[in-house]
């Protein structure tokens, strides 16, 4: 079980803790793969959805694993809400509390804001990414990925490239995978490598060839152009030359290697077409598991209420 009523982060979350999620999510994917979308685990509850930042894959997933929980699912979206009249995120909260909201999933460009948000409300806050920060979800899925296709995750090579500064995605992953026993290996333009990330378990590459050598795992991440002051690489055509992967770089991998992204991708930049829809690459699988994922979270922290609220 859950130690706590929300998920705010990997860096918190305990290895035991992890394996558990991953275990309740091979659980729920063999729900979907069955077929069955009309489970009673989450029945009389509420999820809300509360989005400050655009999104696709994340949102639209915690909306259909809310519905097909059972849930009734609710979305706000920053842009057409009472935050533009001035509200604040405590005070949104507090709103939603009163009406009875069981579970809320937030993304939000600040780091922090959901722990803020989780100290003030009594709904299970599950953190669904937080400006630079984390993006645990996103993490969760990637690893159950991987350990679907190469039956563990203790001992893998990961190599994490590209725009590592102002990814939620690859700190959550370096936090999640370090903590089952994988080595994390990252790359990028000096200008996109956090300072002293190896301090957090990193291996920091000086090539390509290096990060990729005998890798089981190589994930590619998008630039962030939103976060980007400038001025950090002279143009995306020397980007795409220098840090994007080409099937050639493949080969030096694990010959059994996957290729991943937590989209959205910007095709012949950070990939080439040929590697995204190559045959190493489960780009596609990531998202079905995703959805797997947070419905193995959602239930889970169902529990935790049941038990400990």
């Amino acid at each position: 079980m859950l130690k706590t009523k929300d998920l705010l982060g990997l860096y918190h979350t305990s290895a035991e803790e992890i394996c558990e999620i991953l275990e309740r999510t091979a659980h729920m994917k063999e729900l979907l793969n069955q077929g069955k979308k009309s489970e009673k685990t989450l029945a009389g509850t509420a999820l809300l959805t509360l989005f400050y930042e655009n999104s696709t894959r994340t949102r639209t997933s915690f909306e259909l694993a809310g519905k097909y929980l059972g849930a009734h699912e609710v979305n706000i979206a920053a842009a057409s809400s009472s935050v533009q009249k001035g509200e604040t995120l405590i005070d949104t909260g507090k709103t939603v509390d009163s009406l009875k909201v069981d579970f809320i999933a937030i993304r939000h460009p600040l780091a922090g804001a959901p722990k803020l948000l989780a100290e003030n409300v009594k709904a299970s806050v599950i953190n669904a990414g937080d400006g630079m920060n984390e993006h645990p979800t996103q993490a969760l899925l990637d690893m159950f990925t991987m350990r679907e296709k190469f039956g563990k995750i203790k001992g893998l090579k990961v190599a994490i490239l590209g725009d590592i500064k102002h990814s939620r995605v690859a700190k959550s992953n370096l936090f999640g995978l370090s903590k089952l026993g994988a080595e994390v290996y990252m790359y990028a333009p000096a200008t996109l490598m956090p300072k002293e990330i190896e301090k957090l378990g990193a291996h920091v590459c000086r090539s390509m060839d290096e990060a990729i050598e005998g890798a089981h795992c190589v994930m590619g991440l998008r630039i962030q152009l939103e976060r980007q002051k400038g001025g950090l690489f002279p143009s995306l055509s020397e980007y795409s030359k220098f840090y994007g992967v080409k099937d050639a770089m493949l080969e030096r991998a694990d010959k059994n290697v996957i290729v991943m992204h937590p989209g959205p991708v910007n095709r012949g930049i950070e990939l080439t077409p040929s590697v995204i829809d190559g045959e190493n690459s489960v780009i596609c699988e990531q998202v079905t598991n995703g959805l797997a994922t947070r419905m193995a979270v959602l239930s889970l922290l169902r529990e935790y209420r049941e038990n400990n609220l």
